[in-house]
């Protein structure tokens, strides 16, 4: 049995004892070759409201000169306490501006590979855009039922940061220590 690889190669498919082919993700590829990184905010944190250039949550920029795309496979948030206030929660994109690693990238094969990203949780960037609406925030106690208190979003590889840009957390309204977040990205190539 063959199959092709994603340039179009042919190649042998993996079978079980059955004969049945073993699917894998491309994320378990991209794990396995240290291509896959994540990182998550360590506690929770103080959000910005809307499309603020001083910016705070969570985000990964792409250092200019990397010659590098990050592309996105997941977002997610969690709420660590009861929201001020009830309202969208997303993604943007903005230039680095002084995005620092002030939060250290994990690779999916840890200890194989490290990363360059900028992983921040306050910055300046450049003047953001909302990308994605992911879902929303709410302000019943994470005990309530109709409360959320945890999303993760499948992006499926659909956000692709080019050097010199970065992909952060929105909120329409300030939350105070209230949400934590986490982005997993493949580093390929430019």
């Amino acid at each position: 049995m063959y199959g092709k690889d994603r340039d179009g190669i042919g190649r042998p498919v993996l079978v079980n004892s059955e004969g049945m082919p073993i699917m894998q993700s491309n994320l378990a590829d991209a794990a396995k070759e240290g291509r896959l990184f994540s990182v998550a905010n360590q506690t929770g944190v103080t959000t910005t409201a809307a499309l603020a250039t001083t910016w705070t949550g969570l985000g990964v920029g792409n250092p200019t000169g990397s010659g590098k795309l990050y592309v996105f496979h997941e977002f997610g948030w969690s709420q660590a306490a009861v929201m001020n206030t009830d309202g969208p929660i997303g993604l943007m994109i903005a230039t680095v501006g002084d995005m620092a690693q002030a939060l250290t990238p994990r690779c999916a094969r840890t200890g194989y590979k490290t990363s360059n990203a900028l992983c921040d949780a306050a910055a300046t960037p450049g003047t953001p855009v909302l990308e994605r609406v992911c879902g929303t925030t709410l302000t019943g106690a994470v005990s309530t039922t109709g409360a959320l208190p945890g999303n993760t979003v499948d992006l499926k590889g659909g956000i692709v940061i080019p050097a010199g840009y970065a992909l952060l957390s929105y909120t329409l309204e300030i939350q105070t220590s209230s949400i934590q977040f986490h982005f997993v990205w493949e580093e390929i190539d430019a």
